[in-house]
C-alpha cells in the first residue's frame, strides 16, 4: 500500500509540473501577445482619449524692432510678431456618450468604445475694442478617426484648421461682448475616457502626472451617459456630483460652481472576462483539484474494495489535463464559457468511460464523475467569479473534510494499509 501511495504521489507531482508548464507557456502567450496586440487595436480601432479645455484667446501682429549683427554691422529692421493674451471660460456644459465594443484579439479581449462629445463655453471680450480671437482644442488621442468635427460660435459655423495634435478656428468678437464656443466630434477609443479640466492636460504625453499644476474652473457642468455598466473611476479622479441608473447604463454628473483641484475626471471600460489569464489561473490552480480528486478517489475505492493501479491514476490525471490543454487552446477561437463547457465534457467523458472499463459503470459515473463534475468543473468555474474564488474552494474543501471524516470515521487504517484489500468479482 505505501509503494502505491508513493506512485500516485510521483503522479501527482509530474502532473503538477505538466501544469506548471502549460500555465507559463499561457502566461508568455498572453503578455507577449498583449504588448503586440494592444499597438494593432489601437492602430486600428484607436488610442485612450484624454480631451482637454479648449485654449481660447485674443491675438493680434505687433511691430517689433529687431537688431542683428552681420559682418560685423549693427543691422536694425521691423519684423512683425504675433502676440496673445488667453481668456478665461465663464461657464461649461460638457456632453459625453459612450459606447462600449469590445474586440477580440487572441486570448485577450480590448475594453473599446465609442464616443460622441459636445462642449460649449461662454466666455466674453475683456478688452474695450473688437478682437481677433484664436480658439485652440487638444484633439484627446491621434492613434484614432474624428467624425463630424466641427467648432461653432454662437450658431455659426467656423472653418477649421488641423495642425498636429489640435485644432483652431477664428473669429472676431466685438468689444466686452459674450459668446459661446461649441465644440463636437464623434471617435472612438479603448480602455478609459478622460477629461481634463485644463487645456494643457492633453499634452502631457498621455500620462497622468500628478505632479502638474492645480487648474480652476467656473460654473462647470458635465454630464457623461453610458449604455453600460461595470466601468471604475481610476484613482486621482474626480467622483461624480450625482449619479443616477439610466435603463442598461448610468447618467454621471460633475457639477461645480468654482473647483480647484489638481484631479480630473476619468472613466475605466469595464473589461470582459480575459480567457488568457483566466487559463493560466485555472492552470496554476489544477494541481488542488487533481489533489481533492485522487484523494477522494483513493477513500472510496478503500472504502468499496476496489483495487486501483497507479497506472489508472495516471490515466485520470491524464484526463484531468486534457481538460487543460482545450481550455487553454479553444479559447483562442471560440468564446471562453464554450470552451470551458467543451473541455469539461471532453475531460468527465475521458474518465467515465475510461473507469466503466477499468471498475464498473456505477463507479465511474456516480462517484468518479461527481467528483470530477465537483473538483474539476466546479472549482475551476469558481475562477468565473472574480472575488468568489478562494471562499468557494474553502467552502468546498471544508464539506469535503466532513464527508470524509464521516465515511471514515470507523475504519482501522492499520488494517487497510497493512493488508491487501479484495478484488471484487
Amino acid at each position: 500500500m505505501i509503494k502505491r501511495i508513493s506512485a500516485i504521489v510521483f503522479i501527482f507531482l509530474c502532473t503538477t509540473l505538466a501544469w506548471g508548464i502549460l500555465g507559463a507557456t499561457i502566461s508568455f502567450r498572453t503578455e507577449h501577445a498583449g504588448s503586440t496586440l494592444y499597438g494593432r487595436v489601437a492602430s486600428s480601432w484607436g488610442a485612450p482619449q484624454q480631451q482637454a479645455l479648449p485654449e481660447i484667446k485674443y491675438v493680434w501682429q505687433e511691430s517689433q524692432t529687431v537688431t542683428a549683427e552681420e559682418n560685423g554691422r549693427r543691422i536694425t529692421h521691423q519684423e512683425m510678431r504675433e502676440r496673445s493674451v488667453p481668456v478665461s471660460i465663464d461657464t461649461s456644459h460638457v456632453n459625453a456618450r459612450l459606447h462600449v465594443d469590445y474586440r477580440q484579439k487572441g486570448l485577450l479581449w480590448f475594453s473599446t468604445y465609442r464616443v460622441t462629445f459636445e462642449a460649449e463655453h461662454a466666455f466674453r471680450n475683456p478688452t474695450a475694442t473688437d478682437q481677433n480671437f484664436e480658439f485652440r482644442l487638444p484633439l484627446p488621442a491621434k492613434e484614432t478617426v474624428y467624425d463630424a468635427l466641427a467648432f461653432s460660435l454662437d450658431g455659426t459655423p467656423l472653418p477649421l484648421a488641423i495642425g498636429g495634435s489640435d485644432v483652431t478656428a477664428h473669429a472676431t468678437i466685438p468689444a466686452g461682448s459674450r459668446a459661446t464656443l461649441k465644440t463636437s466630434y464623434r471617435s472612438q477609443g479603448q480602455q478609459s475616457w478622460r477629461y481634463f479640466l485644463h487645456s494643457s492636460g492633453a499634452r502631457q504625453n498621455n500620462n497622468h502626472d500628478n505632479g502638474r499644476d492645480v487648474s480652476q474652473v467656473h460654473d462647470f457642468h458635465m454630464t457623461v451617459l453610458t449604455d453600460f455598466s461595470g466601468f471604475d473611476f481610476p484613482e486621482n479622479s474626480l467622483s461624480p456630483t450625482s449619479e443616477s441608473q439610466a435603463g442598461n447604463g448610468w447618467e454621471l454628473h460633475w457639477d461645480y460652481q468654482n473647483l480647484i483641484s489638481g484631479f480630473d475626471i476619468a472613466l475605466q471600460m469595464p473589461e470582459k472576462l480575459q480567457p488568457g489569464p483566466l487559463a493560466g489561473e485555472i492552470c496554476y490552480f489544477a494541481p488542488v483539484s487533481l489533489f481533492f480528486f485522487f484523494f477522494l478517489i483513493f477513500i472510496l475505492s478503500t472504502l468499496r474494495g476496489i483495487d486501483l493501479h497507479p497506472m489508472n491514476y495516471f490515466f485520470l490525471a491524464a484526463a484531468f489535463f486534457a481538460f487543460h490543454l482545450l481550455l487553454a487552446y479553444l479559447a483562442d477561437h471560440i468564446s471562453i464559457h464554450r470552451a470551458f463547457a467543451i473541455s469539461s465534457a471532453v475531460s468527465i467523458a475521458l474518465v467515465v468511460s475510461y473507469l466503466r472499463l477499468a471498475v464498473n459503470l456505477r463507479f465511474a459515473l456516480v462517484d468518479a464523475g461527481l467528483a470530477q463534475l465537483i473538483y474539476l468543473v466546479l472549482f475551476s468555474y469558481a475562477f468565473f467569479f472574480e472575488g468568489f474564488t478562494g471562499l468557494a474552494i474553502t467552502i468546498g474543501a471544508v464539506l469535503t473534510l466532513f464527508v470524509v471524516m464521516q465515511m471514515t470515521g470507523r475504519i482501522r487504517w492499520s488494517e487497510k494499509f497493512f493488508k491487501a484489500s479484495p478484488i471484487p468479482a
